[in-house]
């Protein structure tokens, strides 16, 4: 099987081989460096390539983690760090006065954290570091091949052309991947908003709440407070539809800012600004082989309700530990196909979300923002809805399908349960192992290294496999001692790779 890229470059002259690798990821954006990170923990060989020069930092569009994601991070201990140097919003003004309560998800992360994209990669790149990542910096994909055993990877570098080889190449190289170019993989969808402008900036006047957006008939503005001095504007004017080389002037974001939201809170001091167009695409496919797409490089959508980020960090956690037991030879290959039937939907769902938060915002009539307003309105008069709503924008309540006749929580988000000893279940997750919670009397099989045995803090009997992204993969609530031995061997064998070395115990870390 060969993919490659049109192009100059031909992988017949001679190159480098580089090293050798269990697994390569391309891209070191928040998706790759928490795939990289999670791969290298689990022991495998990981080289990431990255076509930007060492000390370049990505381009920073986001500003917004979300509680699912801060439970990933908290999965690897890295939460409480990066909420130490944010701003907590547990509550959010949208278009029309609609307003939107993380403060009411049952999450120890009841907020939407805003930062700085570069903080959240600044930690990752710490851990993937620590944890043996191979970092190739300058390095620019032109090409691969495929065979069926593993992945080779052209890559131009400063000094020359190098191929590097893999058992499984994955791209989180953005909206403009080379690696979903190399596939042959198509990108259907259309652009929804252009000559959008984003800006940190320096305010005289501090907004009334962190978070303020309003749309006009003919624009919308965003100001987001960083909580450090910084404020993020998202500007937008239907009637100034410019080229996106076009520099970004101080002057215009302040026309945004009074069209938008009636001022410009003395806005001055702009250490960054851009002007993008905002596509709405999907792959249709997740896996090509050996290969897989993930974060921008598989969707991409507007930035209304903050989820690109987010979604990629998910999609990375979702296939991280699928490559290391597959790479362990604690599962099959099959195992990695769930990877794109679990997250293409999640992708889909956060397209349409963001679409239509977007479309909203674009809405130009009297009656149409009439409309607008009474959505907003019917929003603010039903928590229910709005709890929903919420859900899916967090992540909290995104859950994944379960086979027929399996138990009602299989497949759902786990909470940070309270275990026995005074530790938490995101704890025990922090060694990217499954977690089996039992009662602290039920007696369980060995079932290999890559499980941890913990027990509940209450006299609840369910049992529960926890998988390493803090999914319910099995659950019992039966009575009978051999019916829930039974279940359990299976779900061990099933996901574990059952009886190679005894478990561990959940300790404090």
């Amino acid at each position: 099987m060969q993919h490659r890229k049109p192009g100059t470059t031909d992988h017949h002259s001679p190159a480098r081989a580089g090293d050798a690798a269990d697994v390569i990821v391309v891209g070191a954006g928040p998706t790759g460096l928490l795939l990289a990170g999670d791969l290298a923990v689990a022991g495998l060989r990981v080289t990431l390539l990255e076509r930007r020069a060492p000390g370049i930092s990505n381009l920073t569009r986001s500003l917004a983690v979300h509680a699912r994601s801060l439970e990933q991070l908290d999965a690897r201990g890295l939460a409480d760090e990066l909420v130490a140097g944010g701003h907590p919003l547990p509550s959010i003004q949208l278009l029309a006065g609609a307003v939107l309560e993380p403060a009411r998800l049952p999450t120890r992360f009841p907020f939407v954290l805003i930062t700085p994209q570069f903080e959240v990669e600044r930690l990752l790149e710490r851990r993937a570091q620590k944890a043996g990542v191979t970092f190739r910096y300058g390095a620019r994909v032109t090409g691969l091949d495929q065979d069926a055993d593993g992945v080779d990877v052209h890559v131009q570098e400063e000094d020359g052309a190098t191929t590097y080889r893999a058992s499984y190449l994955v791209g989180t190289d953005g909206v403009r991947s080379t690696v979903r170019e190399a596939l042959g993989l198509p990108f259907p969808g259309r652009s929804v908003v252009r000559s959008v402008v984003l800006a940190d900036v320096r305010l005289d006047e501090r907004p009334a709440v962190p978070l303020v957006a309003n749309a006009t008939a003919d624009a919308f503005a965003l100001i987001g407070n960083f909580g450090d001095g910084w404020y993020r504007v998202i500007g937008w004017d239907r009637h100034r539809q410019i080229p996106e080389d076009t520099p970004v002037e101080p002057d215009e974001i302040r026309t945004y800012m009074r069209l938008a939201l009636g001022s410009d809170y003395g806005m001055h001091d702009v250490r960054w600004s851009s002007r993008f167009h905002s596509d709405e695409r999907q792959v249709p496919r997740y896996r090509v082989g050996r290969a897989f797409v993930a974060g921008d490089a598989a969707h991409v959508h507007s930035p209304a309700g903050g989820q690109g980020m987010n979604t990629g960090l998910q999609d990375a956690a979702n296939l991280s530990w699928k490559l290391a037991a597959v790479l362990r030879g604690d599962a099959p290959d099959s195992l990695l196909d769930s990877y794109h039937g679990e997250r293409h939907p999640v992708g889909r769902m956060v397209l349409r979300s963001s679409g239509a938060i977007i479309r909203m915002a674009q809405l130009r009539t009297a009656p149409q923002r009439a409309l607008r307003a009474l959505a907003a309105q019917v929003l603010n008069s039903a928590p229910p809805l709005a709890d929903r709503a919420i859900g899916m924008i967090s992540g909290i309540s995104i859950s994944y399908g379960a086979e027929r006749g399996a138990h009602p929580l299989v497949g759902k988000r786990a909470p940070d349960l309270r275990l026995a000893g005074g530790t938490r279940l995101y704890e025990a997750l922090r060694g990217g192992t499954f977690v089996l919670v039992t009662p602290a009397d039920e007696q369980v099989p060995a079932a290999g290294p890559h499980l941890v045995r913990a027990s509940w803090e209450s006299a609840r009997r369910t049992a529960l496999l926890v998988r390493p992204d803090g999914y319910i993969a099995w659950a019992t609530d039966a009575a009978d001692p051999d019916v829930r031995a039974e279940s359990l061997r299976g779900a061990l064998a099933r996901w574990t790779g059952a009886g190679r070395a005894a478990t561990r115990t959940a300790a404090r870390p």
